[in-house]
């Protein structure tokens, strides 16, 4: 048995327990070594029994001179276990509640070692249920008692003790098989310590200050290997097949003229955006860029400019959006953009077959995929893009949006469909420059950090209980003087069992129509209606049939209503601040002053911190480092976002040591053939890149 072993090979109790360690991601014997603690207990002083004092937290040690279980009649506690422990100091009772196995363990002349804290039963002092383990054949090391113990993140069946033996055990008889991978350079210029010692380290510290380099080394390795794994995607990307390069020069009168038909001037960023691009598309290598920017900032117009240049070279584009929702709105604005410049645009959905209208032909028809397809200039659709039917005859351009929402595996699918094509993927959702670095490594980044030009902040309250009715009588005064509409935002569909104060959409849509505003006409929009019933709403919404919708976070993204320019958020403590600026996203999008009101119930003083900022901070950027900094990365993205690495140790928090892994990445990625142990390192992390759909 090996550390690359799987657990159910390790014997009965192995098996027994392995869909529980599933649970906790340890299908391997090398997963107990990455299972790392979430905390430390101190029971590092060893006290002689008569010095303790109560309240201390200390480990004493001594023989058993006896054992016994008493029976308690009535309430939850049915035995207590008694143990008498003498050194030559004196005597201490260790008492547990209702774990009579002990007496079976704990005998009467044996050698113990017990840690807790001390406390008083009656008149006397005691260790109330404290950790112990028996010494064995002039045993002297401990691992549960008498040092730093190392708490891990547990499961029912599964405790901490019984991790930490597994552990102890495997390091005692496996520890031949941590074999360093890091280069020796990179050891010393860091000063880090090496794999086995911080193996041993994290685990069994001898004090905080070695827990931390081992954690500190760890967490290097971690940034250390998808940066050079990202450098290996991005080498192999750039060693394809050379594509033709694309003529913009000769074709930019086109491109300028386009630009001018715009009903709006493109801001700096944008332009940068799209020179970037263009010098990517004239490259013989395939372009690779990742386009960041806010909701609203103008990422679509970009893409459908670098669209317009693969047109004009007699290429095909395809652009792949993770909702209909969001497929319909790039489809209507870059149908409008580029259809009176004789570009045919087509979209295709689950629900919507294959049709073209072009400047030509002013009405859907339906069109045959194999061969209408064949000759498509833009097609924009959700994952329906990737059927085998969908055949391209010159595909040059791949743009995927929301490119988070894919898994790696449908964004190969989708790049296969062209002879090396282009690829530009984008996002609205803000991500923390730290996490981009990160998780971007083998893309080239553009950002798109301007709003454009007359676009008003939303100006963003918190609203407390005590002013909710004042809010809706405010809102409904808005509608009316100002003939705007509104979102109001509720978590979930139905009401929760478990936490009742939370408003539920079905239920508000009801209340407020009968209760709030009688006097105008609400909508319903949830993720359980149909996408032709969403259509219909939205549509109705658009066209001011009427005045308030009620709906899920599923207008998160794609919907855009220039007269709704007031968005009530319920709960507002529930969402990540990335997830509340998406929504705040929702208006401010015409030339009215729009507000954005976050309801909240919660005084928890976190909650507060993190809300204020979205009544000062407008930069999505800077309200998701926020959140990394106050909740940490786990909660950043919320459910709905995929693709995020998950970190084992370290913390995307953590800017120092990301650039410094970035750094020695990129130094020795070229002499990486002189380190096997380190590539074959790196091709375990390619093989864990699974789609996360």
């Amino acid at each position: 048995m090996n550390l690359n072993s799987p657990i159910t090979q390790g014997g009965r109790i192995f098996k027994m327990y392995a869909g529980r360690l599933e649970k906790l991601n340890i299908t391997t014997f090398q997963d107990f070594l990455l299972h790392l603690p979430s905390r430390y207990e101190d029971y590092s002083i060893i006290s002689k029994i008569s010095k303790i004092q109560p309240g201390e937290t200390v480990t004493i040690q001594g023989q058993v001179i006896d054992m016994k279980t008493n029976y308690i009649r009535g309430g939850r506690i049915k035995t207590m276990q008694k143990a008498t422990v003498v050194d030559h100091t004196g005597s201490i009772e260790l008492t547990w509640f209702n774990q009579p196995f002990l007496t079976r363990t704990i005998l009467p002349n044996s050698t113990i070692s017990a840690s807790g804290r001390v406390g008083r039963f009656g008149k006397k002092i005691s260790l109330q249920s404290p950790e112990y383990e028996i010494f064995y054949n002039n045993q002297t090391n401990t691992i549960h008692t008498g040092r730093l113990i190392p708490v891990y993140p547990e499961t029912q069946g599964i405790s901490s003790k019984w991790l930490r033996r597994q552990i102890y055990n495997l390091l005692q008889n496996n520890q031949a098989e941590l074999l360093e991978y890091l280069p020796h350079m990179i050891l010393q210029e860091n000063h880090f310590m090496n794999l086995t010692e911080a193996i041993n380290e994290i685990h069994f510290p001898k004090n905080l200050e070695t827990a931390n380099k081992a954690r500190t080394r760890l967490a290097f390795d971690e940034f250390f290997l998808m940066q050079l794994a990202a450098q290996k995607r991005r080498y192999e990307w750039k060693k394809e097949t050379k594509v033709i390069p694309y003529e913009t020069e000769k074709f930019k009168k086109e491109i300028d003229t386009a630009i001018a038909s715009l009903p709006f001037a493109l801001t700096k960023a944008q332009k940068k955006a799209i020179e970037e691009i263009l010098q990517d598309l004239t490259k013989d290598k395939p372009m690779n860029r990742l386009l960041q920017g806010d909701v609203g900032s103008g990422k679509t117009v970009v893409a459908a400019i670098a669209m317009y240049v693969a047109h004009l070279n007699g290429y095909q584009s395809v652009l792949m959006a993770p909702t209909e929702i969001l497929a319909q709105q790039h489809y209507k604005s870059i149908e409008k953009f580029l259809s009176p410049l004789a570009v045919k645009v087509n979209l295709l959905t689950g629900s919507k077959k294959l049709s073209v209208i072009s400047s030509e032909v002013k009405r859907n028809r339906e069109i045959s995929f194999k061969n209408d397809a064949e000759n498509l200039d833009i097609l924009i659709g959700t994952h329906a893009v990737l059927s085998d039917k969908v055949i391209f005859k010159n595909l040059g351009l791949v743009i995927i949006d929301e490119q988070q929402r894919f898994g790696v595996q449908q964004r190969g699918l989708i790049k296969q469909k062209g002879k090396n094509p282009h690829l530009l993927t984008m996002t609205a959702t803000p991500i923390p420059r730290t996490v981009a670095l990160t998780m971007y490594g083998d893309l080239d980044l553009s950002y798109l950090n301007e709003m454009p030009t007359g676009r008003k902040k939303v100006k963003t309250w918190i609203v407390p209980p005590e002013k909710r009715d004042a809010a809706y009588e405010w809102i409904g005064k808005q509608i009316m003087e100002t003939n705007s509409q509104a979102f109001i935002v509720c978590p979930f569909i139905e009401p929760s069992e478990t936490m009742q104060t939370i408003k539920a959409v079905k239920q508000e849509y009801e209340r407020l129509q009968k209760d709030v505003y009688k006097d105008l006409k609400l909508g319903l929009l949830h993720g359980k209606l149909k996408a032709k019933e969403k259509d219909e709403v939205l549509q109705e919404f658009r066209e001011k049939k009427f005045a308030i919708l009620v709906a899920t976070p599923v207008v998160e993204v794609g919907i855009d209503v220039p007269n709704a320019t007031i968005i009530l958020i319920e709960a507002s403590e529930r969402f990540g601040l990335a997830q509340l600026h998406q929504l705040r996203g929702r208006v401010g999008r015409g030339d009215k002053q729009s507000y954005c009101l976050l309801f909240t119930d919660n005084k928890n003083a976190l909650n507060s911190q993190r809300l204020k900022g979205m009544e000062t901070l407008y930069s999505g950027a800077e309200l998701a480092e926020l959140d990394l900094k106050l909740r940490g990365p786990g909660n950043l993205y919320g459910t709905a976002q995929h693709g995020i690495p998950q970190l084992k140790v370290a913390s995307f928090s953590d800017t120092e040591l990301i650039h410094q892994a970035k750094e020695d990445a990129m130094k020795i990625f070229p002499h990486l053939s002189k380190y096997p142990l380190l590539e074959k390192k790196i091709a375990e992390i390619t093989l864990q890149t699974v789609s996360p759909d």
